[in-house]
């Protein structure tokens, strides 16, 4: 690895961590490669077996560029995250709440599977817990005057864990009220609760990445992300690899931001920053889930090129 300033390297080593960064450079480091030039892989992973050699032009001042590049797209990501929470909740509330204000400890607003499981309990459980914790003012005030917490108000005490997993119990016919107010449909407008599912789960995995400072940019989801039958996702053409990767979740992100906000300028701002990531070979834009590697594609998404500003 090239380091033009060791006394900064030091200094940055010390303050990051070498095993945090490390983990900025492995792309970086060298394939081992077999007698006729084919990586050799980890039999457990499939993954290519680095060595501990750099490729060429490796430099330590970008892998540090690219470092503070993946803390800005975090924190892009838990700002459009916290928006989308809010709003959720705020449409959960009503939407059930508006039946009875205590809804949400009624066990007739549940899959009747879930309440065979421990899940319903666990979940209540957990509840019980966030609001015996809680530091909100309305909520300490119903606490102390002994008064049922409505519905509009509990949920300012849901996570986005919770918040998940209770859409998660409900029963279909509320999952697709939820829907609709949400727009996760496909063109013929139909609800897909399915996808609505998976989305609260992927974004609550990144949210708590983002939360714990890890890396982001090019991590592997576990499970790829469902889409929509509907013309924005139709245009994006969103490949396997890119449904486990960044790219996707920004598209996820962004299509519930802009229902939220339209004249949210949240997706420049993402694609300003996708386009400043340090140009290195080893560090490609496809490692993001994008499907090649010209930068942000702006004009998927309704933004001039930068060579047209």
């Amino acid at each position: 690895m090239i380091v033009s300033d060791e006394e900064r390297t030091k200094r940055k080593l010390s303050q990051i961590g070498y095993y945090r960064l490390s983990g900025f450079w492995y792309p970086c480091r060298k394939g081992k490669r077999d007698e006729n030039g084919n990586y050799v892989k980890d039999p457990k992973s499939n993954l290519p077996i680095r060595e501990d050699s750099f490729q060429n032009g490796t430099e330590f001042n970008a892998i540090t560029e690219l470092y503070l590049f993946d803390k800005k797209l975090r924190q892009l990501m838990t700002d459009a995250i916290e928006r989308i929470e809010i709003h959720i909740r705020s449409v959960i509330a009503h939407e059930i709440g508006r039946f009875d204000p205590l809804a949400y400890l009624d066990t007739s607003y549940v899959e009747p599977k879930i309440l065979s499981k421990t899940i319903w309990c666990d979940w209540r459980q957990r509840q019980e817990s966030l609001i015996k914790g809680s530091k909100e003012d309305c909520i300490i005030w119903h606490l102390k005057n002994k008064k049922p917490i409505p519905f509009w108000v509990v949920v300012e005490t849901w996570d986005f864990g919770l918040m998940s997993k209770y859409f998660e119990n409900l029963k279909g016919r509320y999952q697709n009220a939820i829907c609709k107010r949400l727009d996760v449909t496909n063109n013929s407008g139909d609800p897909q609760r399915k996808a609505l599912k998976n989305w609260l789960h992927e974004i609550n995995i990144l949210r708590n990445q983002c939360a714990h400072h890890s890396r982001i940019w090019n991590r592997d989801a576990s499970n790829a992300v469902t889409l929509l039958k509907n013309d924005y996702f139709n245009k994006l053409d969103l490949d396997e690899k890119a449904r486990k990767k960044i790219y996707s979740k920004i598209c996820i992100l962004w299509y519930l931001v802009k229902r939220i906000g339209p004249n949210s300028g949240w997706i420049e701002r993402v694609a300003d920053l996708i386009d400043s990531k340090p140009d290195v070979e080893c560090l490609p834009y496809t490692s993001m889930g994008f499907l090649d590697n010209k930068g942000f594609p702006r004009s998927l998404f309704g933004l001039p090129n930068l060579s047209d500003v």
